[in-house]
């Protein structure tokens, strides 16, 4: 039985070989990994990638398969869940993304393809509150985010944390969840923080 989970963007702009990495592991530490429930953490993700670093995952190990346009790592993250590189022109430009497909759906590597291509060819550029959040998280370092535990209600727990301020009177941690507009924009890199925010398509 596959999942069905929604696609969507982790990242803005093109990772470098580090952020790609870091992105790889963006869950380490969430309970459901410790208690192998991880899949739907990862499956329906996706972030753009440069070429060399597409290449040299092609490089690594033989894939699972190849198409025209995209090929599996034979290695999985999770159950069924494993990396897709997909080499995709849009606009008439070459890019190249990562995306963790669940792969017990086998039209889920076309859905997500699909999903790319309508996201990044919109003509206004733009991010979703989700996708500020979810940026938000993928370049925050391990040290400044983690996950509510048994001093937060308990209703709040295993979700997602950030650091918002940290001082001489102590350190404040918030649900990423509920970040305010300032915070989101106070925690975005500077060529972000002024994209114009739309709802989710």
């Amino acid at each position: 039985m596959h999942t069905s989970l929604s696609i969507r963007k982790v990242f803005e702009g093109v990772a470098t070989r580090h952020e790609m990495h870091r992105m790889f592991n963006r869950h380490r530490g969430n309970p459901a990994m410790a208690e192998g429930e991880a899949l739907h953490l990862f499956a329906g993700e996706w972030f753009e990638i440069a070429e060399s670093e597409h290449d040299s995952m092609l490089e690594i190990l033989p894939p699972l398969w190849m198409r025209a346009d995209m090929f599996a790592m034979r290695e999985f993250m999770v159950g069924s869940v494993t990396s897709i590189f997909f080499a995709l022109a849009i606009d008439g430009r070459r890019r190249w993304f990562h995306g963790y497909c669940d792969l017990s759906d086998r039209l889920s590597p076309e859905r997500m393809k699909a999903a790319i291509i309508e996201r990044e060819s919109r003509p206004v550029r733009a991010m979703t509150r989700d996708e500020q959040l979810e940026h938000i998280w993928s370049s925050t370092h391990d040290d400044y985010r983690g996950y509510a535990g048994e001093r937060w209600p308990l209703a709040m727990r295993d979700r997602r944390t950030v650091l918002v301020y940290a001082g001489q009177s102590g350190t404040v941690l918030k649900l990423l969840d509920d970040l305010t507009e300032a915070e989101i924009a106070a925690k975005l890199p500077v060529q972000f923080r002024h994209l114009p925010a739309t709802v989710a398509a």
